[in-house]
């Protein structure tokens, strides 16, 4: 939204969109836990989730996903715009039943696909600030799209026997631990060139240039350090690295683009 208005955008904007966007993220995670509700029980990682523990009732569960939802369109389509709005319903839509229903238990790459969801609130932002979309919002897109598969499989790989418990065909279940890696450092190299394409398509200032190369250094860093502790066969490949640096890099990646504007 800063980079969307090239600055400060309105107050209001910006409190209705996180509104809207949070009771969407929400509604949307509400499902997922109600349609998961049999192999979270199966998990160590989601076996004390209340959806998995019976602990709140299927009925009541779904009253409550469907609410947040519809509010989140509410929201969104009364105090922002409709644009935004659409977006977070699709967001919603594809999550619950692209990702969750149809994916996520036939096909290793469902994180790939299934992941689109997850890049809908820069959509969601910058349509709120604009009300519109351009190239700038669609590379934001694909920053979070390929940043999710090395964010996600080493995760997936530490918990590898959760998901096979549950049937679940995470690449690291169906593939070893060798083709994840050289899955991890691939979409890592897209990544960082997706991150760099930013610069000529925004009009980015030296700040967030210099923050996305060197971010983007420490990813590639952590994900060749990754495939080599799997090469020699360690006992503990400690994927976690990885997992906690993407969070880590995400964050200063976007909270670079949100400053950049005000670089002059």
């Amino acid at each position: 939204m800063f980079l969307a208005a090239q600055g400060f955008p309105a107050l209001g904007v910006v409190c209705w969109t996180l509104l809207g966007g949070t009771l969407a993220a929400g509604g949307a995670n509400v499902m997922n836990c109600y349609l998961d509700r049999d192999i979270d029980a199966l998990m160590h990682r989601t076996m004390n989730r209340p959806s998995a523990t019976g602990q709140v009732s299927g009925p009541s569960i779904v009253r409550f996903g469907f609410t947040l939802s519809i509010l989140s369109v509410i929201v969104l389509s009364q105090f922002v715009n409709p644009l935004s709005a659409w977006l977070a319903a699709g967001a919603i839509l594809f999550y619950v039943v692209g990702y969750t229903m149809l994916l996520k238990r036939r096909t290793s790459q469902n994180i790939v696909w299934g992941g689109a969801a997850g890049c809908m609130p820069v959509l969601i932002g910058w349509s709120a600030v604009t009300n519109s979309l351009s190239w700038a919002p669609i590379v934001l897109f694909l920053i979070v799209f390929f940043w999710t598969p090395p964010h996600y499989w080493p995760l997936s790989l530490r918990y590898r026997d959760d998901y096979e418990r549950a049937g679940v065909p995470m690449l690291p279940v169906v593939q070893d631990a060798h083709t994840v890696a050289r899955h991890v450092v691939v979409y890592s190299w897209v990544l960082c060139a997706v991150t760099w394409a930013l610069i000529p398509v925004a009009h980015m200032h030296w700040l967030y240039a210099v923050s996305s190369v060197l971010l983007g250094a420490g990813f590639l860093w952590q994900a060749y350090g990754l495939q080599s502790r799997v090469r020699k066969n360690l006992d503990d490949v400690k994927p976690m690295q990885l997992f906690h640096y993407s969070i880590s890099y995400l964050s200063l990646l976007f909270l670079a683009i949100g400053v950049d504007p005000f670089i002059r």
